[in-house]
């Protein structure tokens, strides 16, 4: 409904970039023509393409300065998304128990070092080709969905991230701590549901947010220092060049991918 019902109603897709400033309006005044700088267009999309004009008060910031244009162009889209859960929906802090279900994709990957940013003991779970990549971030435990029900393991935590929703809360409430919070990506109806159910019975939550209508500047500033303090990383699987973005789009979509996947926009 937002994107378009028969098609997309914006032809050129992209949400997030990361290039230099070519030039900047006469009334601009937190950025100028040469600056480096990485960040969401939001709703307007547009940036599969070698140029993007956006508003002086958009998401964005100068980039990284440790980081490359293709490092820095993947970190907004893991990195405020997992913010908005921890930070504001769940109230991480140190010494809690989190469980990042889906640690190996894009909000994953930055999951993981968020939690552990946050002082809390992390475990991951991903597939087996994936388990030293999340243990190289921090992770303190990992478990290989392949081999181990996750859901039965007996272990319980103070917060589930659930990024890909395997399965469904029912599954998950045993692994709860008493006060616990179920925090998940993608919703279906019965979520909806289980989020104002749970917010009125038991002390076990369900929560769900459309993080990106809450993004800010502020906090794209944050993620920046921590990237350049070493808190954050990124973890890129692929690069594509434009021409070849239908099938970087077909291999995001086998869900095999790890981490991130970059369109890179060459100028002639």
């Amino acid at each position: 409904m937002m994107l378009g019902i028969r098609g997309p109603r914006k032809k050129t897709l992209g949400e997030f970039l990361a290039g230099e400033i070519e030039s900047v309006g006469k009334d601009v005044k937190l950025f100028k023509e040469g600056d480096q700088v990485f960040g969401w267009a939001g709703t307007s999309l547009g940036c599969y393409a070698q140029y993007k004009c956006l508003p002086e008060d958009a998401v964005l910031a100068t980039k990284p300065a440790n980081m490359s244009y293709e490092e820095a162009v993947v970190v907004p889209n893991g990195a405020l998304t997992a913010l908005i859960f921890f930070r504001d929906k769940a109230n991480i802090h140190k010494g809690q128990k989190v469980l990042i279900n889906g640690a190996s994709g894009a909000v994953g990957t930055a999951a993981v070092q968020l939690a552990k940013y946050y002082g809390a003991e992390v475990t991951g779970v991903c597939s087996t080709t994936n388990l030293e990549l999340v243990k190289s971030l921090g992770a303190d435990k990992v478990i290989d969905y392949t081999s181990e029900d996750s859901t039965k393991s007996g272990d319980t935590y103070d917060i589930i991230f659930d990024t890909v929703r395997w399965g469904a809360f029912s599954d998950w409430k045993s692994s709860l701590e008493q006060g616990g919070i179920y925090l998940l990506t993608n919703p279906g109806l019965k979520v909806f549901i289980q989020v104002l159910w749970t917010s009125m019975i038991g002390s076990k939550k369900v929560k769900f947010t459309a993080s990106s209508l809450s993004w800010k500047v502020e906090d794209l500033n944050f993620i920046k220092e921590l990237c350049e303090a070493g808190n954050i990383k990124s973890v890129i699987d692929r690069r594509y060049p434009l021409e070849q973005m239908a099938e970087a789009h077909a291999y995001v979509e086998t869900g095999h991918k790890k981490g991130n996947i970059v369109i890179t926009v060459a100028h002639e």
